[in-house]
């Protein structure tokens, strides 16, 4: 078989460039994937007692692009939440909403403090904004200060640095801006219009998207069993080949981390199954942001609607504890979230340089781009990819 196009990875970036190139382009498109199912992280399966679980840690899809939603939703039906992803955070006894904002305010203090405060908030930095916690600690009003040293201390600050190994000021502000006061009372944790899951599971979704008569997907393979990568060249199964590769894997371990590794936060996760119909009083997700060593439970059966729907019959509930650590690259680790500073960007634009010079070779991804893409930013990067090599064959 002659390929027009190689992908390195079948997770939502891989699997969306396959499709785009094998169905608009016309292009025989192999599908390279190094674990034994696709959907990279987002993979999904049933356990024993029936109940959806998300096996790499809770996937939610969220979106203000209609684009992305009309594309992915050729391939799935949604379970879109009815009031949009909710978090809470464990603080002492209580449960509070977070993002912190104006619910969470009149929770913490008393209803005249709290009118005050949200006040001051509302004409400080205007209603319905998003201000990151740093952001609000430099603020010259005593009460404010008040606000985010409590946001600080009983929200951030311990989460953060199970989560990253950092302190708060060690960390990137993209990823600090992350963890915003909300001054509304928008309870959401994201306020995108489009908030769900895929109605039967992302692994249906992507083998719906990756089943094209264009698309061949070889699973269990490591990438450099097939190819090899040469300073301007490439060899495929041995010769030489010219088509288009696109890459989603670690860049560093591509080249075997020849000028160090990339740093990673890594997540071991921990699943029980209770008998029980309800563990933390219907929520999907509570954040552990004082206590504990892990940084949150995931009960599935809420994340997915699974109980709600009631098309997938499953007994007792199935949660996830989450335990952050540092990503050495042993067998079993996975690299989730990349450590963004001036250092390890730098780090990583050594790798980058060496992809230069090959030609017809193409980053993309989280891994090989070295950087945070939320789901449907990930996808619309693939469509924009799969589009300007479209438009070079031409």
């Amino acid at each position: 078989m002659t390929y027009d196009a190689i992908v390195i990875g079948a997770g939502i970036a891989g699997s969306v460039v396959a499709r785009q190139l094998a169905e608009r382009g016309g292009q025989q498109v192999l599908v390279i994937e190094q674990r034994d199912h696709i959907g990279g992280n987002c993979y999904d399966r049933t356990d024993e007692a029936g109940v959806l679980v998300h096996e790499y840690g809770p996937h939610i899809f969220h979106t203000n692009d209609e684009g992305v939603y009309e594309y992915l939703s050729r391939f799935t039906e949604w379970y879109l939440y009815p009031q949009g992803h909710q978090v809470v955070a464990k603080v002492g006894d209580g449960l509070l909403p977070i993002p912190f904002n104006l619910n969470t305010l009149h929770q913490v203090y008393d209803e005249k403090k709290a009118a005050e405060l949200e006040r001051k908030l509302i004409e400080t930095y205007g209603e319905g904004n998003r201000v990151p916690i740093m952001e609000l600690k430099k603020s010259d009003d005593p009460d404010i200060q008040a606000i985010a040293q409590f946001v600080y201390e009983n929200v951030f600050l311990r989460y953060t640095m199970k989560q990253w190994g950092q302190t708060p000021e060690e960390i990137s502000p993209e990823v600090t801006g992350r963890v915003p006061v909300l001054i509304s009372y928008d309870n959401r944790y994201f306020q995108d219009k489009y908030q769900g899951v895929p109605l039967d599971g992302f692994t249906p979704m992507f083998e719906a998207m990756l089943n094209h008569p264009n698309i061949t997907v070889k699973l269990h393979t490591k990438a450099t069993e097939l190819l090899t990568i040469q300073e301007q060249a490439v060899l495929f199964e041995g010769k030489p080949y010219e088509g288009a590769i696109i890459f989603t894997g670690a860049l560093d371990e591509l080249y075997d981390c020849r000028f160090g590794r990339l740093p990673y936060r890594s997540l071991r996760f921990d699943f029980e199954h209770l008998e029980t119909e309800d563990y933390q009083q219907k929520h999907s997700v509570v954040n552990y942001t004082v206590s504990e060593d892990f940084t949150r439970i995931t009960e599935f059966v809420y994340l997915t609607g699974q109980r709600e729907i009631g098309h997938l019959p499953c007994a007792g509930t199935t949660i996830v504890r989450e335990y952050p650590f540092a990503y050495s690259g042993a067998d079993g680790e996975i690299p989730y979230y990349a450590i963004l500073n001036d250092e390890n960007r730098a780090l990583y634009e050594k790798y980058e340089v060496l992809t230069k010079a090959i030609p017809h070779f193409y980053l993309l991804g989280r891994l090989a781009e070295y950087k945070y893409y939320n789901m449907d930013a990930m996808a619309r990067r693939a469509l924009d990819l799969a589009e300007e090599l479209i438009a070079a064959q031409k």
